[in-house]
């Protein structure tokens, strides 16, 4: 009896083990990774494109504007880069132009490159459209027109100090005020006296509302009433704005350190590491008159005032471009208007040329000038 007792336990431990392991099976990740384990013990399992020992095809995009360049072509990113958005901040994501002429992704880091087309970094220094490095010193705490289009108004608020026995200040790009339609903006560095990388500096606002981003790589705000979209590109301090179809904006914080003060005298104090942006545009709706700082060398009859193969060639124009307020489109150059629609700026277009062309010198793909 005994053994027949044992016998049937015996069998019965047997099927619960099938049935345990079959129900396993058929519950497992789909990419043979082991099951995440519960929440607040340890990290959920890593995304498709980062599971070790497995290969997923590159990702792609389809050019559907039939305005574009690349229109109807599929672009696949290349075994270099081949997701859009990684997930270490240190990879090169994917990019696709569908503007460019030859209709091929490349591989890009996506911070700001304050070497490229677009760009306002350090004292600062800007890379105009037409590709001119130039510095633009404005002056402390008062704001400047970066941008001033028909339907785009971008503002600085500069910061800075002036070294004992020099004749000027340096400054640096402390925020950024964005106009657009009716709604507004801002995005500033913290002021802060010791720097931590580990802590994020990055203030925000929209409709002069404080906006919380969470903290953590690829991170995303959307606004509740257009379609401006936040995403970070680090897990502190690093972010990209879109506003599809008009402009993309990345952005580092950073602060001044103890070698950039060595190296240039800058006198910083202990209680202000004087945290600043380093700053990427790439616009895609600009009109021929935009004008503002940066935006009038978009213009496709811009002639750039500054002296080549100086080491500081200056912008000059601090009296045409000055604002009274981050955003305010005051400056004595500015053409922006939030009444401004699509509609009107159609009307204003020359409608003897339909043909646009918007490949210019901005192969690059950091920035666009469109020509008729």
């Amino acid at each position: 009896m005994n053994t027949l007792t044992n016998s049937h336990n015996s069998m019965l431990i047997l099927l619960f083990l099938l049935i345990t392991s079959s129900f396993a099976h058929i519950h497992a990740d789909p990419y043979d990774t082991p099951i995440p384990p519960a929440k607040g013990s340890n990290p959920a399992a890593p995304p498709p494109s980062e599971v070790a020992g497995k290969e997923f095809p590159p990702q792609s995009f389809l050019c559907n504007d039939p305005l574009t360049k690349c229109y109807g072509k599929n672009i696949t990113c290349p075994s270099q880069c081949p997701v859009f958005k990684p997930t270490n901040a240190t990879a090169k994501g994917c990019f696709i132009d569908c503007m460019s002429t030859k209709c091929e992704a490349i591989c890009k880091n996506r911070k700001p490159n304050c070497d490229g087309i677009g760009s306002a970094c350090y004292d600062p220094r800007f890379v105009g459209g037409d590709g001119v490095m130039f510095y633009f010193h404005g002056k402390t705490n008062e704001h400047f027109s970066l941008v001033s289009d028909l339907n785009l108004q971008i503002n600085a608020r500069f910061i800075g100090r002036r070294p004992e026995g020099r004749s000027r200040d340096n400054t640096w790009i402390q925020a950024l005020g964005i106009m657009f339609g009716s709604h507004t903006f801002t995005l500033a560095a913290n002021k802060v006296a010791q720097w931590d990388d580990q802590v994020d500096q990055l203030l925000f606002t929209y409709d002069d509302m404080p906006v919380f981003i969470k903290e953590g790589l690829l991170s995303t705000w959307s606004a509740p009433d257009s379609d401006l979209a936040m995403e970070r590109t680090t897990t502190f301090n690093g972010v990209t704005m879109t506003l599809p179809g008009v402009v993309e904006i990345s952005v580092n914080v950073v602060p001044i350190t103890k070698e950039d003060d060595q190296i240039h005298h800058y006198q910083i104090p202990s209680d202000n590491c004087f945290a600043h942006l380093e700053v990427q545009f790439k616009f895609l709706d600009l009109s021929e008159n935009v004008e503002g700082v940066l935006g009038q060398t978009y213009r496709p009859d811009f002639q750039s005032p500054v002296k080549r193969g100086v080491p500081m060639p200056i912008m000059g124009g601090e009296d045409k471009y000055k604002t009274s307020s981050l955003l305010s489109s005051n400056c004595k150059y500015c053409i922006y208007s939030s009444e401004f629609s699509d509609d009107a700026k159609y009307l204003m277009l020359d409608h003897s040329t339909k043909t646009v062309d918007c490949s210019s010198k901005m192969s690059n793909g950091r920035g666009v000038m469109c020509r008729r």
